[in-house]
């Protein structure tokens, strides 16, 4: 399923306030594509900051992803306790480290930049426990490969303003959201809806008034009316 002409220029124009608004966002270094996956499977239901002090705990522990992976469980759960959920996203951190390692023979993501995008997603997507989301953080990330997170923000955000579907589920907004937005908007425009959903676009108490899409939302003429 892919949106209108007429959506795609909807979302260009939303790209182009919230980098008027926001201005051009820069996320931190560049982790290789390994660490950004181990990174983004501790982030899950949890926060920023917590997800942060739990890699880092991690790798103070364990000097390589090897270590990590051939570790006694009890001692990952421990070093990511931060992160919280540690009974399963330890396991399955060190159960995609060790498939990983029986497929390719080490611990190295970089000939995802090299093969055909579709090839790349489907062979992250094999892992139990990475997702859509988780992979395509890893490719935009990582391996700068044009693909589009849709955190739990960015599938708020954009069912309010009417990009989407209002019951697509967040599995299909993946490509959706791919399809409607140019692929050089995808880094700028992924930060920019997760800033505005957190700030501004809140689940619970939006404020419209103060958003720079307000003239262009459905969910903020629904509630002036």
């Amino acid at each position: 399923m892919t949106g209108s002409p007429d959506l795609a220029r909807r979302a260009l124009q939303v790209h182009q306030i919230l980098l008027d608004f926001y201005g051009q966002p820069v996320w931190r270094n560049p982790l290789p594509a390994i660490d950004e996956l181990v990174s983004t499977i501790l982030s899950q239901n949890t926060n920023d900051t917590n997800r942060d002090r739990a890699f880092e705990s991690l790798r103070a522990r364990f000097p390589t992803w090897e270590a990590v992976r051939d570790a006694e469980p009890e001692a990952v759960i421990e070093a990511i306790r931060p992160a919280g959920l540690g009974n399963q996203k330890g396991p399955r951190i060190q159960q995609v480290l060790g498939e990983i390692s029986a497929e390719r023979g080490e611990l190295d993501l970089s000939f995802l930049k090299d093969i055909p995008l579709e090839e790349a997603r489907a062979w992250l997507t094999q892992f139990k426990g990475v997702g859509p989301k988780t992979t395509a953080i890893v490719l935009l990330f990582s391996l700068r490969r044009p693909a589009f997170p849709v955190d739990t923000h960015i599938y708020r955000v954009t069912g309010r303003i009417g990009l989407r579907p209002e019951k697509m589920s967040v599995e299909e907004a993946h490509p959706y959201l791919e399809s409607l937005f140019p692929p050089e908007t995808y880094y700028a425009g992924h930060l920019n809806l997760i800033r505005l959903g957190r700030e501004i676009c809140q689940a619970r108490k939006p404020r419209c008034e103060a958003c720079p899409l307000n003239k262009l939302c459905e969910y903020a003429r629904a509630r002036s009316v």
